[in-house]
């Protein structure tokens, strides 16, 4: 099985939570091999926006979606 990671972020409601405000403004980061490309994107997009607490950015592992084991309704990772 891949261990693809996706990475996107964009300006959510609440700081606390991963509601994000407009699902049109998604900035999608990319799809990466590994989680330390992923992780690597990640910390890039969001020190770029670390003056901003509205903008947050999550990697998530895209294999947790296409296993049959029951993890596809845990939450995105959040790094950091």
């Amino acid at each position: 099985m891949s261990n693809l990671h996706l990475v996107f972020g964009g300006r959510v409601s609440d700081p606390r939570t991963l509601d994000f405000a407009d699902l049109h403004a998604i900035d999608f980061v990319g799809v990466f091999p590994n989680y330390k490309a992923a992780e690597d994107a990640w910390r890039a997009s969001a020190q770029r926006t670390v003056d901003d607490a509205e903008m947050k950015y999550v990697v998530v592992p895209l294999q947790r979606m296409l296993e049959p084991s029951g993890t596809a309704g845990q939450p995105p990772h959040e790094v950091g």
